[in-house]
């Protein structure tokens, strides 16, 4: 089950995150200025965070195989829309239907772990499946970019969606079904349910943190190859390499802090995470030209 958890979570971070890598490309290829490119970037955000808003109030009254494979076949035909995508708009409107379904499945694993595995155990399973975003830039990104500069960056699309065809064949067939929590639901509308969950205060404010590190983070992903490639002058020969070296360090650091997270005080962990990530994000943004072995330290 970790390991369907970890290698869907991959596909579907990798689908995002390739957009930063080829975002250099995209621009240049089909004349994007960076404020479309940013839009078509924001699209798939403002889509997932809606339809997460909407799923929150009757997710929990389903099986979440079923929920796992709904979302993520939807997720599969957005991703193959983006690979037939010609112009600004037909990709975000491609953009649009994958973060519809693409923006949940991450939070339907989050519920599949705490289903299943025990408050002590949950901080290395959730190690162990966000290792997914690690993957997708030690592999996934390194390969994308290859795939989009030989045949195109419809092809990285194109690669993405067969990849994930073949995860939700294997998720149909070796899943089980994940059904212990439906007799433990209320019998309340959606609109209450959700509006029960937001009015509990400490349920808002890890909403809150949770929003404010996902706009910290994608007000600069996005723009990293572009950053990397004009300001930087890193070669795109040398950007899957630069993108492998931050995958593998993230799938050093991730399994440590699970097991960390379940040994030491949460917070304390996020803390001393969220002010060391300060550090390095007002260093990088203000490098100049320096030699590539610096920049990828």
């Amino acid at each position: 089950m970790v390991f369907l958890l970890a290698i869907t979570q991959f596909t579907v971070v990798l689908d995002f995150m390739v957009m930063s890598p080829m975002g250099d490309i995209l621009m240049k290829a089909i004349d994007l200025k960076p404020s479309q490119f940013g839009i078509a970037v924001s699209a798939y955000a403002f889509s997932a965070g809606a339809s997460g808003l909407l799923t929150a109030g009757f997710a929990d009254r389903f099986d979440r195989k079923k929920l796992l494979l709904f979302f993520y076949s939807g997720f599969i035909i957005g991703t193959f829309f983006c690979s037939f995508a010609n112009d600004y708009w037909t990709l975000v409107a491609a953009r649009i239907v994958t973060g519809l379904f693409g923006g949940v499945i991450g939070s339907i694993s989050m519920a599949i772990i705490t289903d299943i595995f025990t408050l002590q155990q949950r901080g290395r399973v959730m190690g162990f499946v966000q290792m997914g975003f690690g993957a997708s830039q030690v592999l996934g990104i390194p390969i994308g970019l290859y795939i989009a500069n030989n045949w195109g960056w419809h092809s990285a699309f194109l690669w993405i969606a067969v990849m994930a065809l073949i995860i939700v064949i294997i998720i149909a067939v070796k899943l089980i079904p994940i059904t212990a929590h439906i007799g433990l639901q209320k019998h309340q509308s959606a609109l209450k349910h959700l509006w029960s969950t937001f009015s509990q205060k400490e349920y808002r404010i890890g909403f809150l943190a949770t929003a404010l590190l996902s706009i910290g983070g994608y007000m600069m992903m996005p723009f990293g190859s572009a950053f990397a490639v004009n300001n930087l002058h890193v070669s795109h020969e040398q950007l899957p390499l630069l993108f492998m070296i931050s995958g593998v360090a993230s799938l050093i650091i991730m399994p440590i802090v699970g097991k960390l997270s379940d040994r030491y005080d949460k917070f304390k962990i996020f803390a001393l995470a969220s002010i060391w990530l300060m550090v390095v994000v007002l260093i990088y943004t203000n490098l100049g030209l320096h030699h590539f072995i610096l920049l990828s330290f």
